[in-house]
């Protein structure tokens, strides 16, 4: 490859991302300077908090400004380097985001890849979206054997994660999924408890049904209507972890908040929103169990692979649509 192809942010998005709102350009492959490796990217990773980058309203980091590189984590390759901690060859995760084909990087963590942890490993159970299920189910969520977990958005990149975290520490698993499909993945390979279909059940009801002791954690990766009827259902103390709302990101107005939010005073529940950043320092943690638990077989990860750098921005949709089933990613380049 001889350019280095860049999806750049033209305009922010009203709504839902659109055509036109990003803009793809070529230019020169960028040189490494003093103490800077050359990392062509493998994959890339596309995650909800994409549409929020892209908008101009407060959020945990910057947002992209016009013109910009979108924002994205990649997984890359060294193809050259003058620092003598990256080298050719090395398989890395580069601290410079981007949608495009190279970045420049003066700092990446390397990676170390076999058979049992492949690189795809690292855009799922092990990379960004396995801490985030762990420490917000573990660190905020704090689930007791025989305790009730309902987790949406459960087949998603982190949902599916959480719900095997919850199983391994005694947990009844609910998950909501998007199709019978999703549901039957969840349950039969994942081994969650239940699995209800929002799109075919009546979602309040249903829960009534598998969680008939109550909903004691509720891991929140969609807000709205679901999220008023798990409200309707907690238990006393119950503990939400609050790790997205992606049924409000293409949302062109005010989104009204949960009729149900009463029950967080009347059930003095906790909920916490939570960034995966937040806990970058205790990796460490993490990384003490989750290896363990691939290893044994009690999590298992899946990634769903889109193909091409220039297919990002509309294979960006499927998580908005519910087409993916694991984590979403994008791959734009082969594998050395």
């Amino acid at each position: 490859m001889t350019v280095n192809r860049q999806w750049r942010l033209k305009k922010r998005p009203v709504g839902d991302v659109a055509p036109g709102d990003l803009e793809l350009v070529s230019s020169p492959v960028p040189v490494p300077g003093p103490g800077q490796a050359l990392v062509r990217n493998i994959y890339l990773s596309l995650d909800p908090t994409n549409r929020i980058w892209m908008s101009d309203m407060d959020q945990y980091m910057p947002p992209v400004e016009i013109g910009d590189v979108m924002r994205g984590g990649t997984i890359g390759v060294v193809e050259a380097s003058n620092n003598p901690d990256l080298k050719p060859g090395d398989i890395v995760q580069p601290m410079d985001l981007g949608w495009q084909d190279y970045v420049v990087t003066a700092a990446a963590q390397k990676l170390v890849v076999t058979p049992q942890t492949p690189i795809l490993a690292y855009m799922s159970a092990l990379g960004m979206t396995g801490v985030t299920a762990y420490f917000g189910l573990l660190d905020i969520g704090k689930p007791k054997p025989g305790e009730t977990v309902v987790v949406s958005a459960a087949a998603g990149a982190v949902g599916s994660i959480v719900g095997q975290i919850a199983k391994i520490k005694g947990c009844r698993v609910v998950g909501l999924a998007g199709s019978d499909d999703k549901c039957r993945w969840v349950v039969d390979d994942l081994g969650f408890d239940a699995c209800i279909n929002y799109r075919k059940e009546n979602v309040l009801e249903a829960l009534r049904r598998e969680c008939p002791k109550g909903i004691d954690v509720y891991f929140e990766n969609v807000g709205g209507e679901i999220l008023d009827a798990v409200l309707t259902l907690i238990n006393l103390e119950a503990r939400i972890p609050l790790c997205g709302l992606i049924s409000t990101y293409n949302a062109d107005g005010p989104v009204p908040g949960p009729y149900m939010f009463r029950n967080v005073l009347m059930k003095r529940a906790l909920i916490k929103g939570f960034i995966v950043i937040d806990y970058f320092p205790r990796i460490g943690e993490f990384m003490q169990d989750m290896p363990g638990w691939i290893a044994s077989g009690k999590v298992k990860w899946r990634v769903d692979v889109e193909q091409g750098l220039e297919n990002a921005p509309t294979a960006l949709q499927k998580l908005f649509t519910g087409g993916n089933t694991g984590k979403l990613v994008v791959q734009i380049s082969p594998e050395p």
